[in-house]
């Protein structure tokens, strides 16, 4: 690809090339009296010319480093286990993307709720050996999830993120197949918690914080959580567990 070649060592001259600009164009531009000008560019001085390119291109296409995205709201409940691995991942990510967003555990004090609604993890047989026997895995995660305000206002639709990966497997390895289904897994969980802090973070949900005033709403502790509010749900996910012999016809 261009972007390797141009960080190439034999792309770029070992000694310093010469350009010359000619006397009359653009000769003007770069001395007073219009004589012809040599710019001497060494290999770094090129690299340098090639990366600030580069970048410019980038971002006139859009293109930016990740980095904090503040949340409409100040405090946050969420329903999804803190004792799982998506929940504790959750929790990071949220404070990592919007350190002045608060996740509380009383959900009365929340100015929004993050509500898991559903979420499903399977294991499914995608393909068999000669033998009879399981040669490749499908492994399959989705989660549904709504936002709402402290007064039941809908911010977020309820909204379903899916993941999908193929995994190959082998039943003479099935100890160190499962751990690497473990990983794989949890992978996916955490590609599905940017998802939904990209989602908390969305033009739709900051213009129906700002329209339904979250931002501005003064929380009352002893307020009484709204009615159509859950209580915590179980944790999300477990591991499915492979048998030897799995899939045998």
């Amino acid at each position: 690809m261009l972007w390797d070649k141009l960080f190439m060592p034999s792309f770029w001259p070992t000694r310093p090339s010469t350009i010359r600009l000619p006397q009359r164009g653009l000769g003007g531009w770069w001395h007073p009296q219009g004589v012809p000008l040599q710019i001497r560019l060494t290999q770094r001085g090129l690299r340098g010319l090639a990366c600030a390119v580069l970048c410019t291109l980038l971002a006139a296409c859009g293109f930016h480093l990740r980095g904090t995205a503040p949340l409409p709201f100040d405090s946050l409940y969420t329903n999804i286990a803190e004792n799982s691995a998506f929940g504790a991942q959750m929790r990071r990510a949220i404070e990592a993307s919007s350190p002045n967003t608060r996740i509380v555990e009383n959900i009365a004090q929340a100015q929004a709720r993050l509500m898991q609604l559903a979420s499903n993890q399977s294991l499914r047989q995608l393909s068999l050996n000669a033998q009879g026997l399981v040669d490749e895995y499908e492994l399959n995660l989705s989660f549904t999830f709504e936002v709402v305000d402290a007064k039941g206002h809908i911010l977020l639709a309820p909204s379903t993120l899916t993941s999908s990966r193929d995994l190959p497997y082998n039943p003479n390895a099935v100890q160190a197949k499962q751990g690497e289904i473990g990983t794989v897994f949890n992978e996916m969980q955490q590609g599905l918690v940017d998802l939904v802090v990209r989602r908390l973070s969305s033009p739709d949900l900051i213009e129906a914080a700002r329209r339904f005033g979250t931002q501005s709403i003064k929380i009352n502790p002893a307020e009484p959580p709204s009615s159509h509010i859950t209580p915590p749900a179980a944790a999300p996910w477990s591991i499915p567990r492979i048998e030897p012999g799995a899939g045998r016809l």
